[in-house]
């Protein structure tokens, strides 16, 4: 049984009177603990699908099964990470990796017992007190993956999690992602612009067209890990890098 699977699922959105196709006949095949990228041109339906999958919008038509059960239009499922880190100003780093424990129903008193350890093995040691003003973007967006994570559900969705950082420290934190799966073994749905980063996270990627979004094609990566900067130069990335570059170039002159 696979850990997700999105089944021909459809989604239209009416706008000024007239209706949208967002997504077409959408289908994807997750076996638990994969790491998976999502790439595709600007309005795809990258996210129309991952709030399809989160419960925040219903499908037109199509099924959502988590092992093997419908849970279209059923929040709380998945754990959901933006671009923007939404981390509450007026909380500590602390307080705020915790919120979703708490939210739970979680006390407080056991909530900072789970969370202190992964501030302090995963670079956020000194800082659990900071408020998020006083943090760099790499910093922010790392106690907002500690906040998702601890939500603690199987999958994790993450929405362009690293796409405002500047390349270096997009690069340690793409590493440091990796870091984290690997120890939890999660399921991770991943949307990226960023090709090279898809290849570097990713065991699969789905391309997808333009919107309508479909899916066009599904590339396996078999690079070895672990993964490091080094993988950016291996022929076999470069290779993979050629071949999505082709899928997406031709979408663009298709659209054209």
């Amino acid at each position: 049984m696979y850990k997700l699977e999105v089944r021909h699922t459809n989604k239209i959105f009416k706008k000024e009177g007239k209706e949208v196709v967002a997504l077409k006949d959408a289908n994807l095949k997750i076996t638990e603990g994969k790491f998976i990228s999502l790439i595709g041109p600007s309005g795809c339906g990258k996210s129309t699908l991952f709030n399809i999958i989160a419960g925040l919008i219903k499908p037109t038509s199509g099924e959502i099964l988590l092992d093997g059960k419908n849970i279209v239009g059923k929040n709380g499922n998945v754990g959901y990470m933006l671009q923007k880190d939404l981390l509450l100003p007026w909380r500590s780093i602390l307080q705020n990796v915790i919120l979703g424990l708490e939210i739970k129903g979680v006390s407080r008193k056991e909530a900072v017992e789970r969370a202190m350890p992964l501030l302090q093995k995963y670079g956020l040691e000194g800082f659990e007190h900071h408020y998020p003003d006083e943090l760099s973007g790499g910093m922010r967006q790392r106690a907002a993956l500690l906040r998702t994570l601890l939500y603690d559900q199987d999958i994790i969705l993450l929405d362009e999690p690293f796409g405002a950082l500047d390349a270096q420290t997009r690069l340690l934190m793409q590493t440091w992602l990796l870091q984290i799966w690997t120890d939890f073994k999660k399921t991770i749905l991943f949307v990226t612009h960023d090709i090279d980063e898809a290849i570097y996270l990713s065991d699969e990627i789905y391309v997808l067209s333009p919107r309508p979004g479909r899916i066009k094609e599904k590339v396996e990566v078999h690079l070895p890990r672990p993964r490091n900067e080094n993988t950016l130069l291996q022929p076999a990335f470069i290779d993979l890098k050629q071949h999505l570059f082709a899928l997406l170039k031709e979408e663009v002159l298709l659209e054209k």
